[in-house]
């Protein structure tokens, strides 16, 4: 290209890109940035991998019963023979020496008989979402036999197995409540900040009741109220409804704040001058501005859910058998004696402190990519 003094520009000199960026693509760019929300965002993409297909991942049946509190399997690259490409698993055994303090039987690997782990392994037939029969797993052992990576509870049920399928029901009651809680908070905030006067009035004394309510109490005071022989799906649907029910208010509350704040800002006063609808206003130019505040919410919003449910299933008021839930595995542990004597029993609080890490993560990283100062 010529300029009109006759000298020649390069094109190439300049690094600004004279394309416009979408607002998405410039949020990615920020949130690129960030490596705890890079690693959050893959952490809660495989939790969800997972969780859909758990029963490919489940090493054997989460409802088999082999030996009751049987010790996590030993893996490793190490064989008599030396290193291996490939890990291998033992089996925990007693040996014949004993304890010096305590003088029970030492435990240890049976390295007499290592077994070889491999990818798609077949095992004992189910059904995939209930309708692909299927008979391969992600992982098990070359001879069939049952794989206790994590060991297994009082009823000889692997662990592993039943965290991974477990975590269908502890994301699901997540997932289903916070959708709840966003919809309702996101509508009840957007109009009762939009409209104000009396019905804003109104509107903030009965949030702040919801907000005064001890929310624990309350959650076990309601759970209570479905019978034991109610049809596990009554049971979860109420206690999702119980969640939402009572974590709707502080989303509300805030997203009510930042509709009052946009209302005043010059292009909502030119719409209400040209003749808009409230309704327009509200979907159109108030809702995009205030949903970036709302992803982070919900980002932040599931891990206190988690770990409210797993609360909850540790006590006895969230999720029934045959169902399996993180918080209803953590009640194996409910004893020091069990802890002391089965440590791994406690696995199921690393699959909690996992999404919990994991949607905090990645909450942290959406909250500083949106946030335009």
């Amino acid at each position: 290209m010529t300029t009109h003094e006759g000298e020649v520009a390069d094109d190439r000199t300049t690094t600004v890109s004279s394309a416009s960026q979408s607002y998405a693509a410039l949020v990615w760019r920020r949130f690129r940035k960030s490596v705890p929300g890079m690693l959050g965002l893959v952490l809660v993409s495989l939790l969800l991998i997972i969780a859909v297909f758990a029963d490919f991942f489940a090493p054997m049946n989460p409802n088999a019963s082999t030996a009751s509190f049987a010790p996590p399997d030993h893996i490793s690259f190490f064989t008599k023979d030396g290193f291996t490409l490939w890990p291998v698993a033992y089996s925990i055994t007693e040996s014949e020496e004993l304890d010096p303090v305590t003088f029970q039987p030492l435990m240890g690997p049976d390295m007499d008989n290592p077994r070889p782990l491999v990818l798609f392994a077949k095992g004992a037939p189910y059904r995939l979402w209930g309708l692909i029969p299927m008979e391969r797993r992600f992982i098990g052992l070359a001879d069939g036999s049952p794989l206790h990576i994590l060991g297994t509870d009082k009823l000889g049920r692997d662990i592993l197995a039943r965290g991974i399928v477990g975590s269908r029901i502890s994301l699901m009651i997540a997932l289903v409540s916070i959708s709840l809680i966003t919809i309702i908070g996101t509508l009840a905030g957007i109009t009762s900040g939009y409209l104000g006067g009396k019905f804003d009035l109104w509107f903030q004394r009965f949030v702040e009741i919801i907000l005064a309510f001890p929310q624990l109490p309350l959650y076990l005071a309601l759970t209570t109220l479905i019978p034991v022989t109610a049809p596990s799906y009554i049971f979860l649907s109420f206690v999702i409804l119980v969640i939402a029910g009572l974590g709707w208010a502080q989303l509300s509350r805030e997203v009510r704040g930042k509709t009052m704040s946009m209302a005043r800002i010059d292009y909502v006063r030119a719409a209400t001058a040209v003749g808009a609808s409230d309704a327009r206003i509200i979907t159109r130019h108030i809702l995009p501005n205030v949903m970036s505040h709302v992803i982070v919410a919900v980002t932040l919003g599931i891990p206190t859910i988690i770990l409210l449910e797993s609360f909850l299933g540790f006590l006895g008021f969230a999720v029934k058998p045959p169902l399996i839930s993180w918080g209803l595995m953590l009640q194996d542990a409910g004893t020091f004696s069990v802890i002391g004597s089965y440590p791994w029993i406690l696995a199921p609080v690393g699959f909690v402190l996992l999404a919990v890490f994991a949607f905090n993560a990645l909450g942290d990283g959406l909250r500083d990519a949106i946030d335009p100062y």
